[in-house]
């Protein structure tokens, strides 16, 4: 067994019947990624006031 945190994730999601649990990640890691996207890419537009 790989001991990625990817690997621990989808086998901890696996576990139980059903999608739910991976979905939930996998939506999850989504917003995470959009939101830190969002701020990387608008924190360029501040303007700095010297």
């Amino acid at each position: 067994m790989e001991h990625t945190p990817a690997a621990w994730l989808a086998a901890a999601a696996a576990e139980q019947q059903g999608p739910g649990n991976l979905l939930r990640i996998v939506l999850l890691v989504m917003v995470v990624g959009c939101v830190l996207t969002a701020w990387f890419l608008l924190r360029g537009y501040k303007r700095k006031d010297d």
